[in-house]
């Protein structure tokens, strides 16, 4: 077995364990109890260990005084002891055989002392002595709904394509939370902290070899062997999406990264060319690292450029022609068959039929004219993807209009986009999504995305 292989062997033993010891599992409401309720929450199928010396059962479970003392074989431990205490739990999980230890206390290498570096690097060396391998320390650990695990209460149990990479424990937290209201569900979710011995590096090797992944999402603040970090997200890249939201390109942002997890910087044009040769999705901040999770795991193989505009508010319409034409694309030229369908249903006051669509304020209150008018519209063979700004006065009006767009979308595999109205009624908007239609807060985070995806297949394409 190679060390690539043991190492992938390593990390799905540790994703997949048959047992968790949770140790330093406090019994009132503290930080350390969220973990343990998170098992228990996501229904963790296998044995529960929690260890603490002050008490013999936690919310009716057995609790022990020591690893040493946990009868059965342990796979994961989580390490919740204050700092101090870190050291001899590692020990003691080390000569309990444990494969895998998720560390979520602080104050090592971030704290920029040599003492926190020698401390981390002894923590290592212990773990390396038994082939203990180590997530942390400093991060909130693994959510892997098919394996029951969790790194806080109330994450969906359905598990989804998106394998996600964080730094960053409390961001990892919100978008797993907020996710599925969009429709991205994720396979895998780790949070690596200092990463003081598995790395995002082991991670993007393993998920890009996880075919229960078909996309990644990654929060990048460090890179600890640059040669290693490039061929394994090249090789990632080369699969599936790989979408790099990279922190400390500046002087500002590397010293909060520095004081955070311990990440030493990357010079922004040294950077640059890492994205330009290895294929990753680069962006900037959380909005556009979330909406590239939504594009890239709802919109079809094969995008065009020839995108039609249908929208109620013109103004609207217009913004989205030149977000259209800011991010490369151009607006499809409708055929006159398409203009005299659209003649008998769009309004012939306040309203146009030439690409963007104006189907004007009516069809707010006549939602049939929005769905008349999409159908028209996307069924014109020179669309390749529809962007559709609106939505119903009424809740009745809201559903037939969903539904009549999700089923358009069912029958054509063309791309829909959707993108929210200000002030409208929002509550159906996880139904576009769970039917693979995004769903964007403006047409130009709309217009932005889809360019990302349709780039990546291009860029794919041409390395074949």
């Amino acid at each position: 077995m190679t060390s690539t292989e043991q190492l992938l062997q390593q990390i799905d033993e540790i994703l997949h364990p048959r047992s968790v010891a949770i140790i330093g599992v406090p019994r009132g409401m503290k930080t350390g109890k969220l973990f343990f309720m998170a098992l228990l929450d996501q229904g963790f199928s296998g044995e529960i260990y929690p260890v603490s010396p002050q008490a013999d059962e936690i919310d009716g479970y057995k609790a022990y005084p020591s690893v040493a003392a946990i009868p059965g074989a342990v796979d994961l431990a989580i390490i919740l002891v204050p700092q101090y205490l870190i050291l001899p739990a590692v020990k003691e999980c080390a000569a309990k055989g444990i494969k895998g230890a998720v560390l979520f206390t602080a104050g090592y290498k971030e704290l920029g002392t040599d003492e926190g570096r020698a401390q981390e690097e002894q923590l290592v060396q212990v773990a390396s002595a038994s082939g203990m391998r180590l997530i942390g320390p400093n991060c909130m650990g693994i959510y892997a709904p098919r394996s029951g695990l969790s790194f806080f209460p109330q994450l969906t149990r359905e598990a989804g394509p998106v394998g996600l990479v964080s730094h960053s424990g409390s961001l990892a937290n919100i978008l797993c939370r907020m996710a599925p209201q969009r429709g991205i569900r994720f396979s895998k979710a780790i949070s690596l902290g200092n990463e003081c011995d598995l790395t995002s590096t082991d991670f993007l090797l393993y998920l890009g070899n996880d075919a229960e992944t078909q996309l990644i999402g990654a929060y990048i603040e460090g890179i600890k062997d640059g040669p290693r970090f490039f061929d394994a997200l090249r090789t990632a890249s080369l699969k599936k999406p790989v979408i790099l939201w990279k922190v400390g390109l500046t002087s500002a942002g590397a010293q909060a990264a520095a004081s955070h997890t311990g990440a030493l910087a990357v010079a922004r044009d040294v950077w640059e060319g890492v994205v330009r040769q290895t294929g990753a999705v680069p962006v900037i901040g959380f909005e556009a690292w979330f909406d590239a999770l939504m594009g890239f795991a709802m919109l079809p193989e094969h995008l065009g450029d020839r995108i039609a505009i249908i929208s109620g508010p013109g103004g609207l319409a217009v913004s989205a022609a030149e977000a259209c034409a800011n991010n490369g694309l151009r607006l499809a030229q409708l055929s006159p068959e398409t203009h005299e369908s659209l003649a008998k249903v769009v309004p012939p006051t306040g309203t146009s039929l030439h690409n963007p669509i104006d189907v004007g304020l009516t069809a707010s209150l006549e939602i049939g004219i929005y769905i008349q008018s999409i159908q028209t519209v996307v069924a014109d063979p020179a669309v390749d993807a529809v962007v559709i700004i609106g939505a119903g006065l009424t809740p009745e009006a809201n559903r037939l209009y969903t539904e009549a767009v999700i089923e358009t979308r069912r029958q054509s595999g063309k791309a829909i986009l959707m993108v929210n109205l200000p002030g409208f009624d929002s509550s159906y908007i996880p139904q576009f999504c769970d039917a693979s239609i995004p769903y964007f807060e403006s047409s130009e985070r709309a217009m932005s995305t889809y360019a990302r995806v349709r780039r990546y297949q291009h860029w794919r394409k041409k390395q074949r």
